[in-house]
């Protein structure tokens, strides 16, 4: 039954009803000990003697109560009345993001605002063990302060496996509410192994965090159908529309971030919320707009997030100068046409400066590969076989191009078109080839660098972090001309700018010489230049 307004919980006064959910009723609350307003989150009476939903309201409160995040809703209090449990959290002034949604999609600020900080959020729950498993628009609610996630009802240690119900056992339902004993979340958000009821992990969280921000882009569900099983089905075996085949204008660097939220196998998804947030933040901070390479005279390039731009960017930057360098003509700013009206990123230039490859959307295929461009020519041509190609790199005699895809470094014959595998790499950052035959890569984003055979092989480790300087990873590996020495990026992701640098290294030893401090990976040019970015700048 409802409780009305003045009834006295503990020391909480009913005012007003705000809502109704799965897991129980919600009231605007008056503290009479603080003179605040809270809200209150009751089990219905008639649903405290029920084992099961009582234990799941029990870790609900203390999930909740083990998290401290500025976009995560704050627990005040818990209690038990009358046989009638309740929480009491902090009362949010503002809209869900479902209300919000359904005046239409979001800017492209406010997607990557509330997008990051939807992000930053989960990462604080994900670092302390627990999946939301309940990731909607529904609830995250959206403040002048910007977003808050609500409601880990449904949230569950990582470490405990799931035992769920099969698709099979579902019931047609009206609306997309939880069902409760089966399988645990909303339909049109659930990851694929939700649905499948296997054991999940924060790479769920990411899947619907991914189906979130789709729609905040589009303002269309990313699976649609007529009922649950149509819904499953579309989760299970099919993509999404293009976010660029319904908001045409949207940057392909988002498209591309978001569909790497999306893909049925974990693995393949970004294996940290951290990690999809720095990369939302970094497109807000680049307002995602096209990037132009000023002169090396105009210093300003990126604030403090550039950083994180991608290798393949300097990369670019490195071959232009070099080739303005021998030739002393400005370097050009190349346009694409089509195919490259949906843009291209993770672009790298041969050794000879001749020929880019990078990585855009296929429109035929439906999905984003490799391409080269032979500076100068109108056409560009796709590279078959590589799909869901990131951070390409040469080898030095330009004939072989290496990408991460699928969990795996590959490589692909540029004159035959086969495609290898090299070895495993579950969330490849960045790689470099000399003349040898050596590659130097990292396999995974908290990784130092690896070493592996161009022909293939077991990768062995050739950096390890030093815990001294808080290193959280060694990335973007660059040979220089021997082949032998190389530079890398030690990075930082606890906020500690001041320790990203650039580091020296020499193959076969684990010594390693500091160059400078860094915002960003580091290039080099003939005849001598290293670029990287610091404090804004490009410095050469």
């Amino acid at each position: 039954m409802p409780l009305a307004a003045g009834f006295q919980i503990g020391p909480y006064e009913i005012l007003a009803p705000l809502g109704v959910g799965g897991m129980g009723e919600v009231y605007r609350a008056k503290d009479t000990r603080l003179g605040r307003d809270v809200a209150i989150k009751i089990l219905p009476m008639e649903m405290s003697t029920d084992a099961t939903r009582r234990q799941r309201f029990e870790r609900e409160a203390k999930t909740i109560s083990s998290l401290n995040h500025p976009n995560i809703c704050v627990l005040y209090d818990i209690g038990c009345q009358g046989g009638i449990d309740y929480l009491v959290m902090e009362l949010i002034d503002g809209e869900s993001l479902a209300k919000r949604l359904e005046r239409g999609p979001l800017s492209l600020e406010q997607v990557l605002k509330y997008g990051a900080q939807i992000a930053d959020g989960l990462d604080q729950a994900h670092r302390v063990g627990i999946v939301h498993r309940d990731l909607k628009p529904g609830n995250i609610m959206i403040t002048s302060g910007g977003a808050k996630l609500l409601d880990f009802g449904l949230a569950k240690s990582a470490a405990v496996s799931s035992n769920l119900a099969t698709l099979s056992a579902l019931c047609p339902a009206a609306t997309p509410v939880t069902q409760e004993g089966m399988i645990v979340g909303t339909f049109q958000y659930m990851s694929p192994e939700q649905v499948e009821g296997k054991e999940i992990d924060a790479r769920s969280d990411i899947f619907s965090l991914g189906v979130v921000l789709y729609e905040m882009v589009t303002g269309r569900k990313a699976f649609q159908g007529k009922s649950q099983l149509s819904v499953a089905s579309a989760i299970l075996e099919k993509e999404p529309e293009p976010i660029s085949a319904v908001k045409p204008l949207t940057p392909v660097v988002l498209d591309r971030t978001i569909r790497k939220c999306l893909p049925k196998a974990p693995d393949e998804r970004w294996q940290s919320a951290s990690d999809l947030s720095t990369q939302l933040k970094w497109m807000a901070d680049g307002s995602s707009a096209p990037a132009v390479v000023q002169p090396a005279r105009e210093k300003k390039m990126w604030d403090r997030g550039g950083w994180l731009v991608s290798a393949a960017l300097l990369l670019i930057i490195a071959g232009g100068l070099a080739w303005w360098f021998k030739s002393r003509e400005p370097v050009r700013t190349v346009y694409y046409a089509s195919p490259f009206n949906l843009g291209a990123n993770d672009l790298t230039l041969s050794a000879d400066g001749k020929v880019a490859a990078m990585v855009a959307y296929w429109e035929q295929g439906n999905k984003y590969v490799l391409w080269t461009y032979r500076l100068g020519e109108a056409n560009a041509t796709v590279v078959e076989g590589t799909e869901g190609a990131m951070h390409p790199f040469w080898s030095p005699d330009a004939k072989w191009i290496a990408f991460f895809t699928q969990g795996k470094l590959k490589k692909v014959d540029l004159a035959g078109k086969s495609v290898q595998t090299i070895c495993d790499a579950p969330n490849g950052r960045g790689g470099t080839w000399n003349k040898n035959g050596v590659i130097l890569f990292t396999p995974d984003v908290f990784l130092g660098i690896h070493r592996v055979s161009a022909g293939g092989g077991t990768a062995t480790e050739e950096t390890t972090l030093d815990n001294s300087r808080s290193e959280s990873s060694h990335r973007w590996p660059v040979f220089l001309p021997d082949g032998k020495h190389y530079i890398f990026l030690a990075a930082n992701f606890s906020g500690q700018f001041d320790k990203n640098a650039l580091f020296l290294g020499e193959m076969g030893s684990k010594e390693r010489r500091f160059l400078t401090p860094a915002s960003s990976n580091g290039a080099y040019a003939e005849p001598g230049y290293l670029l990287y970015a610091r404090d804004n700048a490009l410095t050469v």
